[in-house]
This record gives C-alpha cells, structure tokens and sequence, in this order.
C-alpha cells in the first residue's frame, strides 16, 4: 500500500481543531430507518467516555470501508447529528445537536455532551446522510458532594486481534457495568500474519507491515474496533483509556525509541502518528494530538467514595537500563534520579491523593507496581520494563502515600497478560514491612492466546519469593470490581480459550480489600 508521508499531517492547524469541536442545536430529531448496506457509515459502532457529573463524551468514526485509510470517504468534512435521552426509545430526549466529522481526524466525532444530571443512565445515538448509528448507553459520574453506596466497574488491557478472539469483551458488556476502564495495549503495532492468526481471517496485504504511518495505525483501528464484541463493550458503558506500549512501539519509554534502524527524529514521528490516531479513536475528553507529545493523564471522581488517577507511565519515564526484559543484577535500576512518571506527573499524583477526600483512592496504570520476582532462586530477577526497574519512583510514590495518610490505596494494572493480585509493601524485600495498599492486575482479553499454565509466576500465597501475592492465574479475561463504603471486592472473570469464538466465561476468584484495613483476603 503507498502511504501518505508519516510528515504530512503536520500541517494542520488550528482551523481542522475547530472544524472537528464545531456544534450547534439541530432542527427536532427525525429518525429514518437505518439500511446497514457496504456504504453504512457507523461500521466501528459508538462510545462514551471520560464521564463527569454533569456530561460525557459521545464519541463514533464515520468509515463504510474500515480497512482503508480514510474509512472509504472523500476528503471532505460530514455533518452528523447526535442526540442524548433518559430512554433507550427517545421518547425523554435531553440534549440534540450536531457536530462536523472531519477529514483531518478520520472523520472522528467528540461531542462533549453538557447539561446532564449527575449519576444518571443516559442513551445516545448518531446520523449522517439518514442513516442512524446503534444505541450506546452510558452513565453520568455522580454528584461531586454525593455519598454513593457503590460502584461497578471492569477493567481491562491487551487484546492483539491475530492473538484470538474478544469474547472477553462481550461477557465483560453483558456485567452491565457503571464504568470501563482500558488499561492500554487496545490494539497492537505489529503487523498481522496472513492467515490472521489465531482468528484464521485472512488479512488484506497492508495489514502485514508495522504500523508507522498515520494512515497505517488508522487501519489497524478500523480492523479492531470492526470486531462486534468489542463495539458491545463500549456501547454499554461509558470507558476511561489510557496507552500502554503497543498503541506506538513495544516498551517505548520516553523519548527513546527501540534504536537500531528507527533513527530518534523518526520515533518521534510515529508516536506522533500514534498518539493521533489513538486520539481520533477514543471517547476521550481532550485536545486532539498534534505531534508527539500529549498529555494523557487525568483525575476522575466519583462522589466521596472513589477517585481516580489515570496514569501515563510511558512518555515521561527514563529509558529502561540493562535491557527491557528481566535481570538479575542491575545496580543501574536504583538510581535515585530515575523518573517512571516524570517530575510533574508525580507532583500532580501526589498532591492529588493528598488532597483527595475519597474512600478509596485508585492509580489506573498500565504496569506491574509490586515486586515481581521471576527467580524461584535466592538470586532476584527483576523486569527492567516494570517500577521494579524504576524504584526509587516507586519507592518515592509508596512513601508518599504513608505521608500523605492516603485512604485506601487501590492500583489497578495491565500489560503482563496474567492475573495477579497482591499488596503494596513499604518494603518489598521484608514481608514483615508494612502493607500499604493492594494491587490488582487484570489479564489480557486476548494477548498471548489462551496462555500457558507452565509460563509466568507460581500460584499466589504458595510463593515464598513473593509472598505479597495473594492470587495469579494465566487465562485469559478481565476484572469486574463492586466497590462499597466498606469494602473492595475484585472478581476475576476468565475464558478457557480465546482461539475460537463463544468461549464461556466463568469466575477464577474474588479478593477483597475492606475500608481501613489494607490487605487483601480470599472469599
């Protein structure tokens, strides 16, 4: 396929920004009926995302043809209209308008819909040239001085579409949950191999080459968000998202990219490409990405009973010292100059979870904050990719909570393709030292295949070198929390195979973490 250059988007200015945010009231609301032909412009479904008390963002793609760069449309800005309402039939509509779906963006739309009640459930839909999009439900967070009872939300990482199918995402929509969070790797910069992998779909000849271009990582969405049981997932519930790796280049910290023949100017470029497209493809409350810097991180709260800090542990930290995989003797790893979040980051973190009024206190991250020991040796054998290899980071953050008397510390985590649960240590290397907080690590949807029990970390609580675990598992699936005022309680959900379609979904286990008392226990 003959791409654009991976420069030319650098143009755009302001005026495509404007073109992509414009609204206004559309006339009353007219449906037609829908005919999901080739030419049907909604083929990567609708989202919600980055829910406040009062507004959600309303999110879809226009792309009859997902597997081409532009989707299969000229270059030319599209008028969509959109309504919000407190029922699935319209009848009790509550917001209307319309916004431009433009080229520069993929013809992506993000309508940030204001004027809503907090903590409410709420329906949307889209249509442009008489065609109507599906139904999306989302919900409101609730009032900022509210005291809710509870909440339910699932979180989830790592779903390589050649890796196996996402039923994990359909069973995850069908928990009905109040709120998603992704926790990175939604899609993977690998090219695909021709027979599709796992899934056994042959794949057009551009998906077979590494994304780097813009018009290549828009593809590699349009094949992706294409899949039904993911378009289930977000219809269901409004997702908060952040990146991990994959959405630019395996274990890309920084400003260093993976060397070898991918020159610095050039990493550049393609995170640029990348950060735009994960941009145009997310139901994300922010400023579209322009070049390859892009401030991801951001605070969500829902009433007094839980807040969340999501994080972005990829762009700010140093370079990964002796290698990216693991090692068993780094010295380079203490360096107490070694930032994983960055100055400001870490400032605002910290600041934040001491100023926090919430019952519980939650990092949405991408990466494994316990201990992680690989060697069932005395010799310990760290990854150099995770805050083992940045630990005066993690140590700095961990003591930061103590200082700061921070209620409940929960850390939700992705990216290793395992279940773990765990508890955060004030000093890892001595079970006796306090425990601080707990950790939860979801598995991947689909990344890895269906997983090896051979591979990875012993069972958790029979691990005398790492006795914080409490749990682990290798299948595949995601977690589904209910949070209360008193406690945390984590199910992991897995499926027993993800290489071919309608695998069940069943419950490996469930933790709990009760209110002012930092642990975990079994139920």
């Amino acid at each position: 396929m003959d791409c654009p250059s991976r420069r030319s988007f650098f143009g755009l200015g302001g005026a495509a920004f404007a073109l992509a945010f414009t609204t206004d009231l559309a006339h009353p609301w007219t449906a037609r009926a829908s005919v999901r032909g080739g030419d049907y412009p909604f083929q990567l479904g609708v989202a919600s995302g980055d829910p406040l008390p009062d507004r959600v963002v309303l999110w879809t793609r226009l792309a009859p043809k997902p597997l081409e760069p532009l989707g299969g449309l000229p270059f030319n800005k599209i008028k969509v209209d959109w309504e919000i309402a407190e029922d699935e039939a319209f009848t009790r509509r509550v917001r209307h308008g319309s916004a431009w779906a433009a080229p520069e963006y993929g013809h992506s739309v993000h309508v940030d819909a204001k004027g809503l009640r907090p903590g409410r459930e709420y329906f949307y839909r889209f249509r442009t040239g008489g065609e109507l999009s599906p139904v999306g439900r989302t919900k409101t967070a609730p009032a900022p001085r509210s005291s809710p009872d509870a909440l339910k939300l699932a979180f989830a990482s790592c779903a390589s579409w050649q890796d196996g199918y996402y039923t994990a995402y359909r069973h995850l929509a069908d928990d009905n949950p109040d709120v998603v969070f992704h926790l990175g790797d939604y899609i993977y910069e690998y090219g695909i191999v021709p027979t599709g992998g796992n899934r056994k779909v042959p794949v057009p000849e551009q998906f077979r080459v590494q994304c780097d271009t813009l018009d290549r990582f828009r593809i590699q969405y349009g094949l992706y968000k294409s899949d039904p049981d993911l378009q289930a997932a977000h219809q269901r519930a409004p997702w908060i998202v952040t990146w991990d790796d994959h959405e630019v280049l395996d274990n890309w910290a920084g400003r260093h990219g993976p060397g070898g023949e991918v020159t610095e100017q050039d990493y550049l470029v393609i995170r640029a490409n990348a950060f735009r497209a994960f941009w145009e493809n997310m139901p994300v409350r922010l400023p579209a990405a322009h070049g390859p810097d892009f401030r991801i991180f951001r605070r969500f709260t829902f009433g007094d009973l839980a807040e969340f800090n999501v994080l972005d542990t990829r762009q700010y930290r140093d370079d990964q010292v002796c290698g990216d995989g693991q090692q068993t003797d780094c010295a380079a790893r203490l360096d107490p100059a070694r930032q994983m979040l960055g100055p400001e980051q870490e400032a605002w973190l910290l600041d934040g979870l001491g100023g926090s009024r919430a019952k519980w206190n939650v990092l949405a991250q991408q990466i494994a904050m316990i201990q992680l020991d690989f060697d069932p040796g005395p010799a310990q054998r760290l990854s150099m990719d995770l805050w083992d290899g940045y630990k005066a980071a993690k140590d700095r953050l961990i003591t930061g909570m103590i200082d700061r008397r921070v209620s409940n510390p929960v850390v939700l985590t992705g990216d290793i393709h395992y279940n773990l649960a765990g508890e955060l240590k004030a000093n890892f290397d001595d079970p006796a030292s306090r425990t601080v907080g707990v950790e939860f690590v979801c598995t991947s949807i689909s990344s890895g295949g269906n997983g090896n029990p051979a591979t990875g970390l012993p069972p958790g609580g029979s691990d005398p070198v790492n006795p914080h675990l409490r749990f682990s598992s290798y299948q595949r699936g995601y977690v589904s929390c209910e949070v209360t005022r008193t406690q945390w309680r984590s199910d992991f959900k897995v499926v027993p195979y993800v290489d071919r379609p309608g695998a069940p979904v069943s419950t490996r286990a469930s933790l709990v973490t009760l209110d002012g008392v930092p642990g975990l226990q079994a139920l």
